[in-house]
């Protein structure tokens, strides 16, 4: 049977999945600089034979075709970008880029892709059908890879009827896996904002305008956006992580800047908000006599997962790896940028579990200290290639 084969290659190449894992953690390299990732991840495929051609830059796409006839196609994504982090883990591993780390598991998905491209390779007599492998750039900035690798035309030519997707998931325990069907993470916006006003003594608060005072009504009144004009069975989340007042304990500052996002999960609704947010911090500002720039910086839209093909690619992989590995997964109100695939394709974007308590490694993703437990790609490989090759009908 396919998954007995399937399973078998998965454990044969294991050893070499853990050494292209631990190579790309050794080597990062940050959003839209994967310049020797992609060359990297390009002699791989050569290695397999597989023709391949860039995309976003830094961006790979290579084609398997089945030896049995069918015009079907599913593509399969990874990201290949680190983040701007010092890694704190003391590994032979390391990150040898001082202040760049793969501190979300990307270099978890791209290896796991290659492996799962040297089963498929493997098995073309197996399956007809056609296989997009997806290398994609900068998930982690805005615009986004995958926003660019489809202006680009990665979903097209040949066009897939399915896009699939795994990440890196370290509060699930490795050989498990999760799926949602419907919608699971949110869009994500940037918010920058400069309150502005008259700096001047703190004794002398009359000839002054305020700035920090406006600032203070500003953030508490945005709360409104989330808790009085949001409907409540639609999750938002307005946050604001930076606030520099650059004044003294006696020393009104000129302005005040900051820093937040925006998260949803319906665009209507985000536009609107978007609207109102602007409105009101600018009126506030406007009625105490400062004035307010309120800057939005459109990120990714919320990610869904087609519910038809995302029950069937949980049903698939709880053939693969057992009912009991197979888990229900909330929403997140995280962002990523699959979700531009799944707005114009139907998308399945599953996590994989890599946590393991006993050997500690239960660090959440954007840390210093973020590992995964290597035991994963024993599953990681093996189930998108199964998952693939079920999508295409055989």
């Amino acid at each position: 049977m396919i998954k007995e084969k399937i399973q078998q290659l998965s454990e044969a190449i294991f050893d070499d999945v853990v050494a292209t894992r631990r190579h790309l953690h050794s080597h990062p390299e940050l959003s839209f600089h994967e310049v020797e990732t992609s060359v990297f991840v390009a002699q791989k495929l050569t290695k397999l034979g597989l023709e391949y051609h860039k995309m976003a830059d830094t961006g790979l796409v290579a084609l398997i075709k089945g030896d049995k006839p069918s015009d079907k196609v599913v593509a399969l994504r990874a990201d290949m970008d680190a983040l701007p982090i010092l890694e704190a883990n003391d590994v032979p591993y390391k990150s040898q880029n001082p202040g760049v780390m793969h501190a979300c598991g990307h270099d978890a998905h791209t290896s796991s892709l290659l492996g799962t491209a040297k089963i498929l390779t493997e098995l073309k007599s197996e399956f007809g059908g056609t296989i997009k492998l997806i290398f994609q750039p900068a998930e982690e900035k805005l615009p986004g890879g995958a926003s660019l690798m489809i202006q680009q035309g990665v979903l097209e030519n040949p066009k897939p009827g399915a896009v699939l997707g795994q990440h890196v998931m370290p509060l699930i325990d490795a050989g498990k896996v999760g799926f949602r069907a419907g919608k699971y993470m949110a869009s994500t916006d940037e918010l920058y904002v400069t309150v502005k006003g008259k700096g001047g003594h703190g004794a002398q608060p009359q000839q002054n305008v305020d700035p920090v005072i406006i600032t203070a009504h500003i953030l508490t009144a945005l709360q409104q956006v989330v808790s009085r004009f949001a409907d409540p069975k639609s999750p938002s989340v307005l946050s604001f992580g930076k606030v520099i007042a650059n004044g003294a304990t006696n020393v009104i500052p000129n302005e005040v800047y900051l820093e937040g996002t925006f998260r949803t999960m319906d665009e209507k609704w985000r536009g609107e908000a978007h609207v109102k947010m602007k409105k009101m911090a600018e009126g506030i500002a406007e009625s105490m006599g400062g004035s307010c720039e309120f800057t939005i910086m459109r990120g990714y839209p919320f990610l869904i997962n087609e519910e038809v093909l995302t029950n069937a690619t949980r049903s698939h992989a709880e053939d693969y790896l057992g009912k009991e590995n197979v888990l229900d997964l909330d929403i997140w109100m995280a962002a990523e940028d699959f979700a531009y695939y799944s707005q114009v394709a139907d998308s399945c974007f599953y996590r994989l579990g890599t946590r393991n308590e006993a050997r500690g490694i239960t660090s959440s993703v954007h840390t210093p200290t973020f590992d995964v437990e290597e035991d994963a790609f024993k599953i990681s490989t093996g189930l998108m290639a199964y998952l693939a090759i079920k999508q295409l009908g055989n």
